[in-house]
């Protein structure tokens, strides 16, 4: 009795899509694509990870963003290094925020940074800070390098230039809040870094800072490989 009712509500959910009589909304739809500024759901790092592979899928979905808010250049694919090849990559030189540097992406690594900009960062900072990021200090996403520069370990994200390194974030009043010195104070700049690193567990695939080890101690590890490792 359970299994046939069962079997006619999955029934009655299948005609109700096939007639139109409701569907899921772009943001929760698998199948639908990115756009900037929908809301973020527990589909939206699946649909980034499914990017890697879709320059197009990808290009159109950094193209949602509102003219003048992203300062990027798609790049053809090159090898920079013999043994790092880097594919589907754009250059980004400003967002809602200036950079101390430009730096070289992939796709999907771009557009997950630009959504937790948006949807993450810049809403922390104007609740416990009362001052939008103006400015970010990282120290680069693309290096040839084992993790940790260990001759015998697997290849770092930053090999493919999957992840970004932050140091610092500039505000919009002066003020900057850097890893190095306000990581763990018990104070306003202490607890934005805090939200910081936990609004993006559900962004990138890993978010990994001084809680992880000493390597990380005055930086945010923004990457895109796993799903939701956050520390």
């Amino acid at each position: 009795m359970r299994m046939t009712l069962v079997c006619l509500i999955l029934i009655f959910i299948g005609l109700g899509f096939d007639k139109g009589w409701w569907e899921v909304p772009r943001h929760w739809a698998p199948w639908a694509p990115l756009v900037i500024d929908d809301p973020m759901t527990p589909v939206t790092q699946w649909k980034l990870k499914q990017l890697q592979g879709d320059r197009e899928g990808c290009l159109a979905a950094l193209a949602s963003v509102p003219n003048g808010e992203l300062d990027y250049t798609p790049m053809a694919d090159y090898t920079p290094v013999a043994s790092c090849p880097l594919e589907n990559m754009v250059r980004v030189r400003a967002s809602s925020v200036s950079f101390n540097a430009s730096f070289a992406a992939t796709c999907p690594l771009a557009l997950a940074w630009v959504m937790y900009e948006r949807h993450r960062l810049q809403p922390l900072a104007e609740s416990v800070l009362g001052s939008r990021v103006a400015r970010v200090e990282h120290y680069g996403s693309f290096a040839c390098r084992n993790i940790y520069h260990r001759p015998n370990a697997r290849r770092s994200e930053h090999a493919t230039a999957e992840a970004l390194d932050v140091a610092a974030f500039r505000l919009a009043d002066g003020r900057r809040i850097s890893l190095s010195r306000d990581w763990g104070d018990e104070d306003p700049r202490g607890d934005f870094l805090r939200q910081v690193r936990d609004g993006g567990c559900d962004v990138f695939g890993n978010v990994l800072g001084p809680d992880y080890n000493a390597a990380h101690a005055d930086h945010f590890h923004f990457g895109m490989r796993g799903f939701g490792v956050c520390r």
